[in-house]
């Protein structure tokens, strides 16, 4: 019995020995081949890909400090469940709504408070003047043109001094979709779009403008949309 058990122990202690041998074995005669298919006369770098070549797996493992660091920082069971059984992310969302319940409120009571518009707002639409008096539209139809909805419609005759003016400037407020193409395509800055949106109405008639309902607007708002063009020239 002693001496069975010595044999597999010597058995045991050859293992890697022979393990060991048969890779280096293995290693030396793909080398060997490597070598034998070089031709000669090639002294230059050369990569040869054998397909007895071994693949020995790298054993990955995770540093018994780095799972105790990951154990110690990460949030207890405790707290866990304490979070899912006690609501206090509910909690938390409630307490920030009790702080804005005593602040004063940032609510404006339109229509009796107004807040600021922007000078580029775009809004109302209407036809302005020249300080003289005399009409900017020039009929030149680019704003009709570039129109995307096709909501102006514009007709125009030679004036008696040879100057081409506008006999029909139309505007369908409920086709319009106040993009500003024809505000930026006027040469003359003859139609605009100012900074009034209180217009709705009970009909749809009513919002269907004609030349005189524009310019009517334009003499209206003259001073402020003089202000905002100016305030604008610089980025346009």
């Amino acid at each position: 019995m002693a001496a069975l058990m010595m044999n597999r122990a010597a058995v045991r202690a050859l293992v890697p020995t022979a393990r060991a041998f048969s890779v280096s074995s293995v290693g030396a005669l793909a080398a060997t081949r490597a070598a034998k298919a070089i031709p000669e006369g090639n002294t230059g770098p050369t990569t040869v890909t054998s397909k007895h070549s071994l693949h020995v797996p790298e054993t990955s493992f995770v540093p018994r400090r780095e799972v105790e660091e990951t154990y110690l920082n990460s949030e207890s069971s405790i707290n866990k469940t304490a979070n899912l059984f006690l609501f206090t992310e509910m909690i938390r969302g409630l307490w920030i709504t009790l702080e804005n319940f005593f602040r004063p409120p940032y609510t404006i009571q339109y229509p009796f408070e107004k807040g600021p518009v922007s000078p580029r707002f775009r809004g109302e639409h209407a036809l302005r003047r020249y300080p003289t008096g005399e009409e900017r539209c020039i009929a030149c139809k680019l704003c009709e043109a570039i129109c995307p909805a096709m909501a102006i419609t514009i007709e125009s005759e030679p004036r008696a001094d040879g100057a081409r003016r506008t006999t029909r400037y139309d505007i369908d407020m409920t086709k319009c979709i106040y993009c500003g193409f024809c505000q930026e395509a006027c040469p003359v800055d003859a139609i605009v779009e100012t900074q009034s949106m209180e217009f709705a109405t009970e009909t749809r008639e009513e919002l269907l403008y004609n030349k005189e309902k524009l310019l009517a607007n334009g003499d209206r708002a003259e001073a402020e949309l003089a202000s905002n063009i100016y305030a604008d020239h610089l980025q346009r």
